[in-house]
Order: structure tokens, then C-alpha cells, then sequence
């Protein structure tokens, strides 16, 4: 399944995609695409629907994050192979880990906004995992059943902020509008081999990144468990991991995001994003 919210920023309602493209609201059977509703009995449940008897949703309004009252938003850091070698820096041993703000998330065709300050404003194209149960110290087995699905995320940063004002990255990882995830969450029976998964960027129509999940050097499961040996996760928690090659940074000379630009990024099977930066009021 598809699954996403859709309608005016904070007024999001569940839907989901049925075969012909077509979004169906899903508002008689749960509240929102959230917390126990991601559950494996609720996806279940949802997909014994069909579609056709739901009603249709006319138009092309807004989608918002596929996920909504997200608890946790995880990152893995320099975890591509590739992505690690334009960058200069070493595979790490285990997995980098970070956090950024849940305020970040935005909806995968809106606008996002260059900080005051900025200077070295990034993108990156990522996939995501949508946790669908409460686990914690668990294994590799428990953790693939723990996942509710993948979406893409565009883990936006400001490299000046992360790297040259100290301290942890989260303070260039967390500003307003530096976590559109979406479109839709595809439950992970339709994502398929999410290991070899082609995935790209491009700004202004010119292609940055062109790379493929089978270059991550720790799978979804594995960061999954590991995750779990230092936190327990829940149902709605988004984990973001990692980038392929071709981010700004790793231009040369690096090239950065400038207000009018349009990022347009997607990965294979779990659709695309299109955003406009605009300059903080």
C-alpha cells in the first residue's frame, strides 16, 4: 500500500493511493496515518479495504509528511560507501547516529526555507524507514518485522551550522523545513528489495545524485536492532539513512542552495519530491 495525509498543514488528513493514482480518504477508518494506526494488525486491517469503496479525493490538493506525530526523527550519518569517499572521510566502524527536530518535517512539495544566516545550505536524498512497533534490544528478525514501511526524506542541512558552530550536527540538521518526508509511506511488502533501490537529485533540472541503496553500508534491519540497544522505538518513529554521493559539499567547488532554486529528488518505487527554497521571513 500508499499511504498519506493530505490537505492544509496541520489539518492533514489519512488516505491512501489506489491503483490508478487516484487518492482515497481514508478519514471512516482511522484518524491519521500515526502511532498504532502503522501497527502490522492496523496495516492489515487497512489493506483488506478496497480501494474503490472509498471515497475518491477529487483535485491535487497538498501532501503533507506521509507520517504525522512523529515521536523520534533518526539519522544515520556517512552511510554509503561512496558518499563517505567524496566527503574524504572514513566508513565509521558503527553507525553514526543523530537527531533531528521533528519540527523539520514538512511536507514533500512545499517550499523549504534558507535559515537567516545561512551559507551552505545542502541537500540530501534519503530513504527512510516508518517504525510500526514498540521494540527494544531486538535483532535483526524482530526489527525487519518492526517496520511498518519506507518512504523518501530529504535531509536538508546547513553545513555552516553543522560543521563550523561546534558541538553536535543536529544544529545544522534541524532548522524549519529540513525534513520533507513523502510523499507516500509504502508499506514494506510493496517496497520490495529495498537494498537496490535507485535513487537521485537534481537542482534546477541538473542532476547532483545519482546512487543506489545497495552502496548502504548498514542495511535497514541491522540500523533497526542497533538503534534498539540504545533506545526503544515506536510506531510513527522515522529513521533517515544515509545519502549516496553527489551532495553539495562534495561539488568542486562545492555548490550550494540559493532562494529560487528547485530541488525535484525521488527513489525507485517510493516516489518523488519537488521543493522551491524560499528566504526566511
Amino acid at each position: 500500500m500508499k499511504l498519506l495525509r493530505y490537505g492544509p498543514r496541520g489539518q492533514e488528513r489519512p488516505g491512501l493511493l489506489d491503483a490508478e493514482g487516484r487518492i482515497r480518504d481514508l478519514s471512516a477508518q482511522l484518524s491519521d496515518i500515526a502511532g498504532t494506526a502503522l501497527s502490522p494488525g492496523q496495516l492489515a486491517a487497512i489493506a483488506r479495504i478496497d480501494p474503490l469503496t472509498l471515497p475518491l479525493v477529487e483535485g491535487s490538493p497538498r501532501l503533507g509528511a506521509c507520517v504525522g506525530s512523529v515521536g523520534k526523527f533518526i539519522c544515520i550519518g556517512l552511510n554509503y560507501s561512496d558518499h563517505a569517499a567524496e566527503t574524504n572521510a572514513v566508513v565509521p566502524p558503527e553507525p553514526i547516529i543523530f537527531m533531528k527536530a521533528t519540527s523539520a518535517i514538512h511536507g514533500p512539495d512545499d517550499d523549504v526555507i534558507k535559515p537567516r544566516g545561512s551559507t551552505r545550505m545542502d541537500w540530501e536524498v534519503e530513504l527512510a524507514i516508518v517504525i510500526g512497533s514498540h521494540i527494544a534490544y531486538a535483532g535483526e528478525t524482530e526489527a525487519a518485522a518492526a517496520i511498518a514501511g519506507y518512504c523518501v526524506c530529504n535531509d536538508l542541512s546547513e553545513r555552516a551550522f553543522q560543521i563550523e558552530r561546534q558541538g553536535q550536527w543536529t544544529k545544522g540538521k534541524s532548522c524549519d523545513t529540513f525534513g520533507p518526508i513523502g510523499p507516500w509511506l509504502v508499506t514494506a511488502d510493496e517496497a520490495g528489495d529495498v537494498a537496490n533501490l535507485r535513487m537521485w537529485l537534481e537542482v534546477n533540472g541538473q542532476r547532483f545524485q545519482d546512487g543506489n541503496t545497495s552502496t548502504m553500508v548498514y542495511k535497514p534491519a541491522f540500523l533497526v536492532s542497533y538503534l534498539s540497544q540504545f533506545m526503544s522505538l515506536q510506531p510513527g518513529d522515522v529513521i533517515s539513512t544515509g545519502t549516496p554521493p553527489g551532495v553539495g559539499m562534495g561539488q568542486r567547488p562545492p555548490r550550494y542552495l540559493e532562494v529560487g532554486d528547485v530541488m525535484d529528488l525521488g527513489i525507485e518505487r517510493l516516489g518523488v519530491q519537488r521543493q522551491r527554497v524560499v528566504a526566511a521571513r
